[in-house]
């Protein structure tokens, strides 16, 4: 047996592509549902990141919700998962760009990840940052698992 072969059998993978799986299901749904409650005010929180046009932070504040909604439904039940997890890389990675082009413009807003309202969210822009970068980790491993299970 080779070495390589003895370290992928000896490393946890599916357990931890377990923990990433359900655990980005479960912050998706924790997003989403509060964000459909409450469309109107998800759109104040896009309209504060000052990168749509206004045209386009209505239809982001209803279609969004829903995506990171079907998402976790997809990932926890592992339907069509190769197409979430990739949809769920690119949603994580444009919400992570988004954060970090308000800190560079020096923009301390709330995120509206997993609320609606901006005085209930502080406007730390640095820690939500890296909170969703260590999402998109999350969503990467995904990825990658799927990449070494084809190899």
């Amino acid at each position: 047996m080779t070495e390589k072969a003895v370290y992928r059998r000896d490393f946890p993978w599916e357990g931890l592509s377990l923990v990433a799986r359900v655990s980005l299901a479960l912050i998706f749904l924790a997003a989403g549902l509060p964000k459909i409650l409450d469309p109107r005010g998800f759109a104040q929180m896009i309209a504060l990141y000052q990168i749509l046009p206004d045209t386009l932070i209505h239809p982001a504040a209803l279609i969004l919700p829903w995506l990171e909604v079907l998402l976790a439904l997809l990932l926890l039940f592992r339907i069509a998962y190769p197409g979430a997890v990739l949809l769920t890389n690119g949603l994580l990675l444009g919400f992570t760009l988004a954060l970090a082009f308000n800190l560079y413009r020096g923009l301390d807003i709330a995120c509206g990840c997993f609320s609606t309202r901006p005085e209930e969210a502080s406007g730390d822009t640095l820690f939500y940052l890296l909170r969703d970068a260590s999402f998109l980790l999350l969503s990467s491993w995904l990825f990658l698992d799927l990449l070494r299970k084809k190899s």
